[in-house]
């Protein structure tokens, strides 16, 4: 969908397999605190399904931009802030009613609304930030897990329970989950939001937003539409 020739793209991601398969030549390198990234090197960097376990998500943003040649596209992917919010919202219920309190159990995950904002401040130009919504189904909470453990998508936080969950806790959150989120068949629903962020380094010849109130055409003569003014 962009038009434009990468010759010189790099990956950043625990998926080698996959990216090798869709682009052979690209390097790839470890989604690590500090990037394996060499400035000004690449005019492609793709940041994938890594930035939501970041401990410095805006950090990974500024070495991209970084490597990145001038007019150099950085394109990101991540899991967002509505992200198995059935699994968050069964877990938490199950845990306050069986011991009282809840534990650290999914990490915190980005809100669309904020991450255009920070790809301005790591420098880049003509920010975009996108969204998909993937709803999948499971027999049982314990396919969802396993699927999960699958994916390298655990818990990893540093003050998450150093002992396994009562097993009265995973009883409770799915039945829960059962009487909450099961679809019309009984399986459990389960929301993914893949967040997709775009930015450009910065080039003179890029294109500049025009001045408020500097256009030259009614957006209303655009649309073929009738204006209405509103009231004072």
């Amino acid at each position: 969908m962009v038009n434009k020739e990468f010759n010189a793209p790099i990956i950043v991601s625990g998926q080698g397999d996959f990216w090798h398969g869709l682009i052979p030549d690209a390097p790839l390198i470890a989604d690590e605190d500090t990037l394996s990234l060499e400035a000004g090197a690449h005019d492609l960097v793709i940041h994938a399904m890594a930035l939501h376990w970041a401990n410095d998500l805006v950090g990974q943003m500024i070495q991209s931009r970084r490597a990145l040649s001038p007019d150099g596209l950085f394109l990101g992917v991540l899991l967002g802030g509505q992200t198995l919010s059935e699994l968050r919202a069964s877990i938490a219920q199950a845990e306050a009613e069986v011991v009282g309190g809840l534990s650290p159990r999914i990490a915190p995950m980005a809100e669309i609304r904020d991450l255009g904002g920070l790809l301005q401040r790591a420098g880049f130009n003509l920010p975009v930030a996108d969204s998909v919504t993937i709803r999948a189904s499971y027999d049982s909470l314990t396919a969802l897990i396993r699927d999960l453990r699958g994916m390298g998508e655990t818990n990893a936080l540093k003050d998450r329970l150093k002992r396994p969950s009562r097993r009265r806790i995973l009883e409770r959150a799915a039945e829960i989950y059962t009487d909450a989120y099961a679809g019309d068949d009984g399986r459990l629903i389960a929301t993914f939001e893949l967040i997709f962020l775009l930015g450009w380094a910065p080039d003179p010849d890029q294109p500049k937003p025009l001045r408020p109130g500097s256009a030259q055409a009614r957006l209303a003569e655009a649309l073929n539409a009738k204006e209405f003014p509103l009231k004072d």
